[in-house]
């Protein structure tokens, strides 16, 4: 419940960024992370966790030795996800921008991620933003890795589609709002198509 009204308040304080009135459901959460083959998986980075609703699921499901790598922008909420988190290994938190996914795998000498969890409302952030952030999504993507996101409108799907060959649709009606989950996979990687856009 302390953590509903927190989000809550980062939400009148910060609506184009946090995106939503409450956290995701857990059928939301379910649906999000139900295809990630965790058995294989070493390397997962989510965007905006938020409260970390997504993220306890992960790492009660991953091997222990997955590493586990949040991005989140909203100081609020990364100090409370450290505080939360703080016993698990091979986990990370970063207080930045999901647009420089690449510095920071960099930085801890993760060379790729196999699977990109996003709780990021594209709607809302400006174009430029989403742009920088898919296009680094792209660089960071293991090949047949792939970016698994919701929304609440299916308005940002044609910039979707510039950046992924397949995404595949699903709704979940038990949250607030309902959401759609987009599972992407990317075009092969072409510094020249991924520049001209």
């Amino acid at each position: 419940m302390k953590n509903d009204f927190s989000f809550i308040y980062q939400y009148i304080v910060n609506p184009k960024t946090v995106g939503a009135i409450l956290p995701s459901s857990r059928y939301l959460s379910n649906k999000m992370i139900k295809e990630i083959n965790f058995k294989d998986a070493k390397y997962i980075v989510e965007y905006g966790p938020g409260t970390g609703v997504f993220t306890e699921k992960i790492l009660a499901l991953r091997n222990q030795s997955t590493i586990v790598v949040l991005i989140e922008n909203n100081r609020e909420f990364y100090y409370l996800l450290k505080k939360k988190f703080w016993n698990e290994k091979n986990f990370i938190v970063i207080h930045g921008s999901a647009e420089h996914v690449q510095h920071y795998l960099n930085e801890y000498k993760i060379p790729y991620a196999d699977y990109i969890i996003s709780g990021l409302p594209f709607a809302s952030l400006p174009q430029n933003v989403s742009n920088k952030i898919l296009s680094s999504t792209l660089n960071v993507l293991k090949t047949g890795g792939e970016f698994v996101t919701f929304q609440y409108t299916k308005v940002k799907i044609p910039l979707l589609k510039k950046y992924f060959s397949k995404i595949t649709l699903k709704r979940e009606y038990r949250n607030i709002p309902p959401a759609y989950i987009l599972r992407c996979e990317p075009r092969e990687k072409n510094k020249e198509t991924l520049d001209a856009i």
